[in-house]
């Protein structure tokens, strides 16, 4: 009997009730092993992601060498990489060959294991070694990409290039053949600024956006009735509200995306058909030419808009509050470039309630209210939009009329959010008005909280239940935007005279005051989710709030901290976490992609990598203000979970293991 070149042992024994395979790594007899034609088909059959799902198997290593060549292995898969070797070394403790006389066998932690003569063997789940449990494709061909995104918009852009960032292949699916030139939303907020800077966008934006500092609502006799100071820097390092155009900002995306080596966008192809199926999906296309084509996908996100047709198949209900008004868009480019004062203005005058606000550098957008008794088709006429310009001292001599539009603002969403390998974002899954100018934000809001929960589930280091808490998520804080829409809407929209004058005197009573004159709306919260929770279950204090970016010093660079730390969770705490968490703990936060730091004041930092300076001191004045010693940040900063002592962190990281592993 002669050993096998190589330390792999396929036995063949399969339970066809849970269609699991048990593999034993290890040197064997030749003759014990099945036959060579077996051995290649049953190896095929893994490697080639054949349709059995590995659910677990039971590895004995012998010998660190042979961890060594199973690593090697492993990066010969198909769509694997040197990276991928890497992870697996790292996952398992996996160390590069040692010296003859140190070859022992030793587990991940070091410890040696037990002979093969003994009998006993030292079980793992294979999950982290093959793309099964990752919900990936165990069937078939290789699918055409990773995800499919149909729509080219401002969310399906986003999406597309987080995945990209990440490593992942994307194909966007686009039914318009350019762009569309039209400026739309005019509006994001800090929190967004944050988001659109993981594109890569850099400085692309600087000459088409422009910080606003006032909003301001007044009546018809010009009376100040609210004034909300979006003046400085929000909690997210940016400024609290910009005002840009749109098309420039789609443009700007789509430079990126169509130089990412990573993302295909195909333009005047319409959707006409998705089918989820148990390994891929599939998505059948118009092209260019009128013809047919079929997509395979792991996952496809329809960002394809209020009428969208991933949405109709997967069959979701929608929520429909019946706020429901028509407006007239128009957008103007001025010939004076005075600025205008106020820059942002809501006419809250029941004869015809007008917003006129900033679309970006050089540019106006005035909307008007549709009054009873006047038709759409009437509202859309340019000389409807020239007459309702007048009063502004706007003319075809004083400026240029980019667009003019009749908008129906409604208000819902929808209740679910994903069905199998089929998901939804952007207006695809809500709708709002946009008085609180949150429409496009929330859709970024979508591509950041999947996006790296895609990631997660394509990488391996999560199981597909975690993509459930997405709508989940998502579905509770854009009912809060909507909501909070909605109640400003019934402020503007007011066209009976009587009913304008209890409201301008309720307000003007209050010094035009939103904390006072507005009812008390919570912050807007994650309340379920991919969020930690107590023993008792419950979430825990801090979870699903949105985290504070500041600027930090770490190892002698300075800058916001996504800057500093790269993408992924990060670990802040006021003391070393590696006083509390064991070898383990940190190799689990290392595989996560979790950037571990200890905060401590300006000026008291090193070239320790673990150590971050709390430049303007955003973060421990408050981490002490609320108590907290650690708080773990996810990749869209929202907070996952926070430890009131040191002690607590490793229940938290233990929280997240659990997490990753079972989905809750």
């Amino acid at each position: 009997m002669r050993p096998l070149p190589w330390p792999v042992r396929w036995l063949g024994r399969e339970d066809t009730r849970s269609r699991s395979r048990t593999i034993t790594y290890g040197t064997v007899p030749y003759q014990d092993s099945p036959r060579r034609g077996e051995r290649k088909r049953l190896k095929r059959e893994q490697l080639l992601f054949g349709k059995i799902s590995l659910i677990s198997c039971t590895i004995e290593i012998q010998r660190q060498h042979s961890c060594h060549l199973a690593a090697r292995r492993v990066a010969r898969w198909p769509g694997s990489t040197a990276a991928t070797a890497r992870a697996v070394r790292a996952r398992y403790g996996i160390r590069k060959p040692l010296p003859v006389a140190a070859r022992r066998a030793r587990g991940p932690s070091g410890a040696p294991l037990s002979s093969p003569a003994s009998g006993r063997t030292r079980t793992m789940s294979l999950d982290r070694l093959t793309p099964t449990a990752a919900g990936l494709p165990v069937a078939g061909p290789a699918p055409d990409c990773d995800v499919l995104v149909v729509g080219a918009g401002p969310t399906g852009l986003t999406t597309a290039l987080g995945l990209a960032r990440a490593g992942h292949r994307v194909t966007v699916l686009e039914r318009w053949p350019a762009p569309y030139a039209r400026p739309r939303a005019v509006h994001y907020d800090d929190e967004v600024a944050r988001l659109l800077a993981h594109t890569g966008i850099g400085s692309a934006l600087d000459d088409v956006t422009e910080a606003a500092d006032t909003y301001e609502w007044r009546n018809a006799h010009g009376e100040t009735l609210l004034r909300f100071d979006w003046s400085g820097t929000g909690r997210s390092g940016w400024p609290r509200a910009t005002m840009f155009h749109q098309p420039d900002l789609e443009r700007a995306l789509a430079e990126i995306a169509d130089s990412h080596p990573k993302v295909t966008v195909l333009r005047g192809y319409e959707v006409l058909s998705a089918a989820d199926g148990p390994d891929l999906a599939t998505v059948t296309a118009r092209t260019p030419d009128g013809g047919r084509r079929a997509f395979t996908a792991r996952w496809v996100v329809g960002c394809d808009g209020a009428n969208s047709l991933v949405a109709r198949i997967i069959g979701t209900p929608f929520t429909d509050l019946g706020f429901t008004y028509d407006w007239l868009i128009v957008d103007v480019l001025p010939h004076d470039t005075t600025p205008w004062k106020p820059a942002n203005l809501q006419v809250c005058d029941p004869g015809r309630p007008t917003t006129a606000v900033s679309g970006g550098p050089g540019r106006r957008r005035f909307e008007f209210m549709r009054m009873p008794g006047e038709t759409t088709e009437a509202l859309a006429e340019p000389a409807t939009a020239w007459r309702l310009l007048a009063p502004w001292g706007l003319t075809p001599q004083t400026c240029d009329l980019e667009r003019n539009a009749v908008y129906t603002f409604t208000a819902g969403w929808a209740e679910r959010w994903r069905s199998g390998r089929l998901l939804i974002a952007g207006d695809a899954a809500h709708r709002m008005p946009p008085f609180a100018g949150q429409g496009m934000c929330s859709g970024i809001r979508d591509a950041a909280n999947l996006s790296w929960k895609l990631d997660l589930v394509l990488r391996g280091r999560a199981g597909e239940p975690i993509l459930d808490t997405y709508g989940e998520e998502r579905a509770a804080h854009v009912r809060h935007a909507i909501g909070m829409s909605v109640e400003l809407g019934k402020v503007i929209c007011v066209t009976e005279p009587e009913e304008a004058r209890l409201r301008d005197a309720h307000f003007l009573a209050h010094d035009a005051d939103p904390d006072r004159a507005l009812p008390p709306v919570p912050p807007p919260r994650l309340p379920d989710g991919f969020l930690h929770r107590t023993s008792e279950g419950t979430v825990g204090e801090g979870a699903g709030l949105l985290s504070r970016q500041g600027r930090v010093t770490r190892a002698g660079r300075t800058g916001l901290l996504d800057s500093v730390t790269g993408e992924g969770f990060v670990l802040m705490s006021t003391e070393d976490p590696r006083a509390v968490l064991d070898a383990g703990q940190l190799a689990l936060l290392a595989e996560s992609g979790v950037h571990v730091l200890h905060l401590v004041p300006a000026g008291q930092g090193s070239e320790d990598p673990y150590l971050a300076e709390d430049t303007d001191d955003v973060y421990l004045p408050h981490l002490a203000e609320v108590g907290y010693a650690a708080v773990l940040v996810r990749p869209d900063h929202y907070i996952y979970g926070t430890a009131g002592s040191v002690q607590d962190l490793p229940q938290l990281v233990g929280s997240l293991r659990r997490f990753l592993t079972t989905g809750s």
